[in-house]
């Protein structure tokens, strides 16, 4: 599971973490992750508490990472400022994290109004750092889709997070979080062949379904929908470690 704190309701429906805890042990789950930190590279006082709040309350949870998104807003994205801007946060969220043993998940954002667009930009900036033993990123096939992204880093892989895009007439500009529903056999984002590139380069971590959309959010019967889809997943996977 990964929890969100961007969300309408309050972070876990306002329980406390160590309620949280107790209640995943009990049902056999894993909370692996919390989101967010956001924009964690215009890095000042402000960032680094939201950073350092984020780490207790996932360390009070049980939960192995937290998340790390980029700014989304038009700004900050010239060449060269993007990357400096990058690079300081990184070096100064780094030691939070070595101290709590957390790690933290870098998060770009296809988008071209995204200040981190590509996973290859958000690797270098992590081994400009030396920080690959405290950094990940997170494969999300909807953003690797929007930037057109080649390269696959599965082992610099921390999640992968899944979506599909039914409209296959919109462009990649016009594609928005709206947009993004439950992965099926309409999908136009190529979810399949990600996922099977990912684990044939030796991706072994978890993969979680990420849905924008407010109609998948209204949906009566979410569970039976979600369930059907992750069957269309692991049927449509050639690897057996989709389960």
């Amino acid at each position: 599971m990964e929890f969100r704190n961007d969300l309408p309701s309050p972070l876990f429906s306002g329980d406390s973490p160590e309620t949280v805890a107790h209640e995943m042990q009990e049902g056999g789950l894993v909370l692996y992750g919390l989101s967010q930190v956001y924009p964690f590279n215009s890095y000042s006082d402000a960032i680094a508490q939201e950073v350092e709040k984020l780490i207790d309350i996932a360390k009070r949870c049980g939960a192995e990472t937290i998340s790390l998104i980029p700014r989304n807003d038009g700004t900050c994205r010239g060449n060269g400022e993007r990357q400096a801007n990058l690079r300081l946060a990184l070096r100064e969220i780094k030691p939070m994290l070595a101290n709590s043993g957390m790690v933290g998940l870098v998060e770009p954002l296809g988008f071209l109004s995204s200040s981190l667009r590509t996973k290859e930009e958000a690797l270098n900036a992590i081994e400009g750092v030396n920080g690959s033993a405290y950094f990940k990123i997170v494969h999300d096939t909807f953003h690797h889709h929007l930037a057109q992204e080649t390269e696959f880093y599965a082992e610099y892989t921390g999640i992968v997070h899944i979506s599909g895009v039914a409209e296959p007439t919109l462009a990649i500009d016009q594609m928005e979080d709206e947009h993004r529903k439950l992965v099926d056999e309409q999908d136009c984002l190529g979810n399949i062949d990600q996922i099977n590139t990912l684990i044939e380069m030796g991706y072994t971590g978890p993969i979680s379904m990420e849905c924008f959309s407010t109609e998948i959010h209204g949906l009566p019967n979410i569970a039976d929908e979600l369930g059907k889809s992750l069957n269309f997943v692991r049927a449509a996977c050639s690897h057996e470690q989709v389960v």
